[in-house]
């Protein structure tokens, strides 16, 4: 069976769609532009109803790229690393990627790293020493955070 011919929407349509979109949560470019080619909305009239949306304020790349890395570290506990890497397709300028990473304040950075470490060394049982801190290290690591930061925690604790 075919998949059904995606919907094709007028310009006056999208435009109204995607200001929807972008009043639920913070987009990126990227994502609204995307998003208008699904509508079946071409380059000329993508970049139109971009500008407008901008100057209406419904896309800000600097208040999506803030949010973004606030929810990921917040909520998901998630490091720099990994946070950027998720960043990355949002296609955005060095520019906003450094204001967005100063959204982490770095005592609460160190903490979330901390507290990430003490639940894994919980739930971790291998008794030999060497294998229950790789593995601990190798959690928070993949995690996002930086190495070095994680294993300068790690050989300072002593319990884990």
């Amino acid at each position: 069976m075919e998949a059904p011919e995606p919907k094709r929407y007028s310009v006056a349509e999208a435009g109204e769609k995607i200001r929807h979109f972008c009043a639920y949560q913070e987009r990126s470019q990227y994502q609204v532009r995307q998003r208008l080619y699904e509508y079946g909305i071409y380059t000329q009239d993508v970049n139109q109803i971009i500008v407008e949306l901008i100057e209406e304020n419904y896309l800000n790349e600097e208040r999506f790229a803030k949010a973004f890395v606030r929810g990921k570290f917040n909520i998901k506990k998630w490091g720099r690393i990994k946070i950027k890497q998720a960043l990355y397709p949002h296609k955005l300028s060095d520019y906003i990627l450094k204001k967005a990473f100063a959204e982490i304040d770095e005592a609460e950075y160190l903490k979330t790293l901390k507290s990430v470490i003490e639940k894994k060394s919980r739930e971790v049982k291998i008794k030999n020493d060497f294998e229950r801190k790789g593995k601990i290290a190798h959690y928070a690591i993949t995690r996002g955070f930086e190495p070095d930061m994680v294993w300068e925690i790690i050989k300072a604790d002593k319990k884990s």
